[in-house]
């Protein structure tokens, strides 16, 4: 780790802790939608905001340790959500994936 990457201040690193806090509770609700979830497009929105918020907490991580290597993960999870997310789409939409 580079030191000039890392973050020193006390404000800059207290809001980036906040908002790892608050991406983490969003979450954890999240996931009591997925399970508790009334219909099933309810629960595919919940699991999109999981991943939404996953990538968010990579680039929080990332900007809190001064490694880069968690923006490159977090880029694949977005990927893969993204993918995902437009695969069951389509399944609820038509009964196939692939038309």
């Amino acid at each position: 780790m580079r030191p000039e990457m890392s973050v020193e201040h006390g404000l800059l690193e207290t809001v980036i802790r906040a908002g790892l806090v608050v991406s983490s509770g969003l979450t954890l609700l999240c996931g009591y939608r997925v399970i508790e979830g009334p219909t099933v497009p309810d629960r595919m929105v919940a699991l999109d905001t999981i991943s939404t918020n996953i990538v968010a907490i990579g680039v929080l991580i990332s900007l809190l340790t001064g490694q880069g290597y968690f923006v490159l993960i977090s880029l694949v999870l977005a990927i893969i959500g993204f993918v995902s997310t437009t695969a069951v789409s389509m399944y609820l939409k038509e009964g196939d994936i692939i038309v």
